[in-house]
């Protein structure tokens, strides 16, 4: 029932929502509200805003039953009190219920001076407010793009296919697409969209111009299609109306245009201070400039109107007669239509009688500036909106001819075959196409990427690593030792050192000068031997400054008391955690940017019983806390008053993932710079519901599919289930609107990850759902988590691509070529051409190869010199397609070459004999060795028992390099070197 009433557009514009059975008498000193006792509670609040700001009060009666008549007396009484009181009402507006029935009787009967109020309330309503203009903004774009994207494609999809869809079918599909945004890639919600009107869809010889029209049951036919849509977002509407023209003659063609210039000529003449007939006299005198006064008058007595919380608002109607002149920031919408037009050259009936239609939402901005047109998402351009059939006869040229099927709106009629057309491309092809596109692009940012980052660290200078022996000091004197007695390791935990004996002296290490502790005991006499490794290594200061003394790199103390050097230990290594993770969590803290203070705000949204993680840390028994959404930021607090406070200038991506298949509701923030939480640095913050009880009690009792206490139990878990997901979702609502409403230049927004796109891998240690939302690629359920923004990726390599493999491996290379490569492992090939579809769709490279990569030497390589990295091809070296066809011309030069068919059958077994992971281009192992430099290594130091055993390990690999030496060398596929050259072996 959409109704257009001034009543209950005054209550969307003073309280945002409609309040039925509520009578509102506005003075000069008060307004008096009589309404149920919850909505009472509910408006309470506004009694301090509008006192502070207007200076008035608000009074609030309560309804009580059967006191009514009593309550609407006091109400008239407080009207006769005030001097010359004269009533304005809303005589046109009829109003049902008790209440109102009352209130006509009360009223009738007092008497009171009345005056129709209509005028004034439609006056208030004309000028927007920017939030108001940006509800209209949001309306015509869910109208245009609905036109766009789905009218346009049903349309061509009908005519092409020769359907038979009845107008009022297509005003219920429309009807569907603009209650659900998200089927067309609007991110609107839902519930904060309606109709205006319902969809009118009009063709066949049958047209009616006016709002009030409804739409036919006969079948959509192929001559002159007109399509009008009205859309409301938070209760402001738009409106939008387009002509489609099939088979088009020369005279529709002409009067089409001349239509379209008086339309534009009409948007252009809605400046401030103009008055509103200039529209419509604009409008006029182009048609009659063009030629085509027939069309003059045939036009609609009213080029467009007034829009808002009200549909039409019949004082700003845009005709002949209205003088009135147009302020900044209304809304308009300019509406040209012409009917009872013929057509002489058509031989069906249904299309010798047509109308043309034009509509756009507008706004008019300050200053004299052009209006602002909302709906330039449809396009109405005559090649646009015009189609030729063609009925199957071949054209002189035919290429031109396809051409014109494929990219613009020549149909082909009749049923063929994609084989017959040459420009047909399939999937594959057109994602092939795109991602050519996109390697061209990708080669050139990143060259302009990697100079800038070159000349920006030729200018900076290297921040010092390690800790200065200058920052350690355990004792100021000699006299600040503890005196001991017997000459034994001591420890001096409030000092944070190790008191260890040299020749005769107590000699003090700092805790921090310490690498390793262990004991060995002696079985012979109950003793045992304490050993100390120091950090003394050549980064140590002191080294730095005299390379050539010698410093200690080892302790060693023997004690006849095995307890005492146990204990002894113990201290040492108790002492050297605790000193590390505080030196740790200071680092940390140090690099923490400063957050704003939280601004508590006047409506606090809360959702309770939440878990956090990473955890607060603490004591004793873990405890849900409750979210609190401010006005800058969230708080987090525990009944412990434990707690963590974002803000919402420091959320760079908020997700919400309701639970489905999950056992939790998550609501997860992605930071921009990282916070403490506990002791840890974390740029992930994760607030979570569980929807169901994790832990279980088996009572070993067989169930029953049909038991009735199991069929009750699943019925609670899905209620609960349900409940948490809805109570989850109304606080995201609220805060969106809240971030919509007075931090509209954050662009915050909650993203919903789609399921339908996620695929199973593994990119830390156990195997996840890894999910696409519209910015990021996360998984939100396990921890260590995974934000993986799409802004950050350079190119993403698809590794181990096989026939013959269940799995293939991710590897995402960020545009930050110091970050490390993100694998994500063992992905279903079955999911392989979803992954790649959803890349080309958000505009990703990705490439394909038979093998691992070894990521670090490849991107210290390109990082050494980009330019060459890029006249080499730049990232073509991955292109598995294009080093497949170079290897097969290099094979096909040198068929003439052929030594013996016996060897090249057996090196072809052997080569087929090797398996998928050993024609692994790197061993994690040489990788991890190669990342370690001999500086960390000295620094680190090694212990006798440590040093033996290394030189173990390296006789034992070189004794096996002998003995593959000896055996027949075998000619490999996958024996690519890091970096994807092909190494090839003559004879």
């Amino acid at each position: 029932d959409l109704r257009y009433l001034k009543s209950i557009s005054l209550h969307l514009w003073l309280f945002g929502y409609e309040l039925p059975d509520t009578l509102m008498v506005f003075t000069d000193k008060a307004l008096h509200i009589l309404t149920s006792g919850k909505k009472a509670s509910l408006l309470e609040p506004l009694a301090n805003i509008l006192r502070s700001s207007t200076g008035s009060e608000l009074k609030l009666v309560v309804r009580a039953k059967g006191q009514e008549e009593q309550q609407i007396k006091g109400m008239l009484d407080t009207i006769r009190g005030v001097d010359s009181a004269r009533l304005g009402v809303l005589p046109k507006e009829a109003h049902t219920g008790q209440l109102a029935e009352l209130w006509a009787q009360q009223l009738g009967a007092a008497g009171l001076d009345t005056a129709d109020a209509t005028a004034g309330f439609a006056d208030l309503f004309s000028v927007k407010e920017d939030s108001e203009i940006l509800n209209a903004k949001k309306a015509a774009f869910l109208a245009a793009k609905v036109m766009q994207s789905f009218v346009v494609e049903k349309i061509e999809d009908i005519i092409d296919k020769n359907k038979k869809v009845k107008h009022s079918k297509l005003s219920e599909m429309t009807e569907e697409i603009i209650l659900d945004p998200p089927k067309i890639g609007v991110k609107l919600k839902p519930e904060n969209v309606d109709i205006a009107y319902p969809p009118l869809f009009q063709s066949g010889g049958h047209y009616d111009l006016k709002l009030s029209a409804a739409c036919d049951d006969n079948p959509l036919h192929d001559g002159v299609i007109l399509v009008s849509l009205g859309t409301r977002y938070q209760s402001y509407c738009a409106n939008i109306a387009r002509t489609y023209i099939i088979n088009p003659s020369k005279t529709q063609e002409a009067q089409y245009m001349a239509l379209l210039s008086a339309h534009e000529a009409a948007c252009a003449a809605l400046r401030e201070g103009q008055p509103a007939k200039a529209c419509m006299e604009a409008a006029v005198q182009t048609l009659q400039d063009k030629g085509h006064h027939e069309l003059v008058d045939k036009l609609t007595k009213n080029v467009g109107f007034g829009m808002g919380l009200e549909f039409r608002e019949g004082a700003n109607s845009l005709n002949m007669k209205n003088d009135k002149p147009v302020r900044a920031g209304q809304v308009f919408t300019v509406s040209l239509g012409v009917s009872g037009l013929e057509r002489a050259d058509a031989t069906d009936s249904q299309l010798q009688t047509y109308a043309l239609q034009i509509a756009d939402t507008v706004v008019v901005k300050v200053d004299g500036e052009s209006p602002e047109n909302l709906c330039t998402a449809a396009t109405k351009a005559w090649d646009k909106v015009s189609y030729t059939l063609n009925d199957g006869e071949e054209e002189e040229d035919g290429i031109d001819a396809l051409e014109e099927v494929t990219n613009g709106n020549i149909m082909p009629g009749g049923k063929k075959l994609r084989s017959d057309d040459p420009n047909f491309m399939s999937a594959e092809q057109i994602r092939r196409e795109r991602q050519e596109q996109l390697e061209k692009q990708k080669n050139e940012e990143t060259l302009r990427r990697l100079t800038a980052q070159a000349a920006g660290a030729a200018d900076g200078s290297g921040d010092a690593k390690g800790r200065l022996i200058s920052q350690v000091q355990a004792y100021r004197n000699v006299s600040d030792m503890p005196a001991t007695r017997d000459l034994q390791v001591t420890v001096d935990s409030k000092a944070e050192a190790v008191l260890v004996p040299i020749y005769g002296v107590m000699v003090p290490i700092h805790i921090t000068a310490v690498r390793n502790v262990g004991h060995t005991a002696e079985q012979e006499n109950n003793g045992a031997i304490i050993r100390i490794s120091l950090n003394f290594g050549t980064t140590y200061e002191p080294a730095q400054k005299f390379p050539a003394l010698i410093f200690l790199k080892e302790l060693s103390f023997r004690t006849p008391d095995a307890k005492h050097a146990a204990r002894v230990v113990q201290e040492i290594k108790v002492l050297r955690s605790a000193v590390l993770q505080r030196d740790k969590e200071r680092a940390e803290r140090a690099t923490l940017v400063a957050q704003e203070k939280l601004i508590r705000g006047k409506r606090v949204f809360r959702l309770p019983d939440l878990w956090i993680r990473p955890g607060l840390g603490g004591k004793g028994r873990k405890m849900p806390g409750t979210l609190e959404a401010h006005h800058n930021g969230f708080r987090y607090q525990t009944p412990k008053n434990e707690g963590v406070d974002v803000m919402y200038r420091n959320i760079r991506y908020a997700f919400f993932q309701p639970a489905e298949k999950d056992m939790i509701t998550i609501l997860h923030f992605h930071l921009i710079n990282p916070i403490m939480i506990g002791n840890k640095k974390t740029k992930d913050v994760q607030f979570y519901c569980e929807v169901v009880d994790l832990v279980q009690t088996l009572d070993g009792g067989r169930r029953n599919m049909y038991d009735p206490d199991e069929i009750e139990e699943e019925q609670r878990e899905r209620e609960k289930r349900n409940k948490i997901n809805q109570d989850f979702s109304q606080f995201v609502k609220r805060v969106q609107e809240h971030w919509e409403r007075e931090l509209p230049d954050l662009q915050l927004e909650f993203d919903i990850p789609f399921r339908e796109l996620g695929f199973e891998g593994v990119p830390h240690r156990e195997t996840v759902m890894v999910l696409p939302t519209v910015n990021c690629l996360v998984e939100l359920t396990q921890m260590p988590f995974t934000v993986v923004a799409l802004n950050d990726i350079e190119i993403i390599n698809l590794e181990r691509v096989g026939f013959n493999l269940k799995n293939f491996d991710m590897a995402i290379v960020f545009k930050d070529f110091s970050r490390d490569v993100l694998r994500i492992d063992a992905i279903p090939s079955k999911k392989l051409d979803t992954i790649k579809e959803w890349l080309t769709s958000v505009k990703i490279k990705y490439y394909e190869s038979k093998m691992n990569l070894a990521w670090k030497p490849i991107l210290k390589h390109i990082l050494e010199d980009p330019q060459a990295f890029i006249d080499e091809g730049g990232w073509a070296f991955l292109d598995l397609d294009k080093s497949d066809g170079e290897e097969e011309e290099d094979e096909a030069s040198s068929e003439g070459f052929n030594p013996g068919s016996d060897a090249e059958d057996d090196e072809e077994e052997s080569s087929e004999d090797i398996s998928d992971e050993d024609a692994s281009v790197v061993d994690s192992e040489e990788v991890e060795e190669e990342g370690g430099s001999e500086d960390e290594e000295e620094s680190e130091g090694l212990t006798w028992e440590e040093l033996e055993e290394e030189a173990k390990r390296e006789d034992k690999r070189r004794a096996e390099q002998d003995s593959d030496d000896e055996r027949p060398r075998k000619k490999s596929k996958g024996g690519a070197p890091a970096g994807g050259a092909t190494a090839k072996r003559r004879r």
